[in-house]
């Protein structure tokens, strides 16, 4: 039986973003691989269109046993950067509006 990859990053010892972007029939795919994986990156990677539709994002830390969902926090910033000028894919257009609330 093939092993998935986990979730756990090699590095455990930095913030580490997932997304969970509803494909199909809400099928859910993340991508916590990116040897990056800082806001900024996960940011560009969602304004570069690298995601179908994303509908929660989270952010963990292993080494300090703590997570949290930062869906609104960072949506209110990519609402931010669209209020700036910034070109924001149609598949952002839900999560901005949960940077309103």
């Amino acid at each position: 039986m093939p092993r998935s990859s986990s979730i756990v990053p090699r590095d455990a010892d930095h913030d580490t973003y997932i997304v969970l972007d509803a494909v199909g029939i809400w099928e859910g795919r993340a991508w916590p691989d990116e040897k990056d994986s800082d806001r900024e990156t996960l940011i560009r990677d969602l304004l570069d269109g690298q995601y179908g539709h994303p509908v929660r994002i989270v952010v963990f830390n292993t080494v300090e046993g703590w997570s949290r969902n930062i869906t609104t926090e960072i949506a209110a910033e990519l609402r931010q950067r669209w209020v700036e000028g910034e070109d924001i894919p149609p598949s952002l257009q839900d999560l901005l509006e949960l940077g309103r609330r």
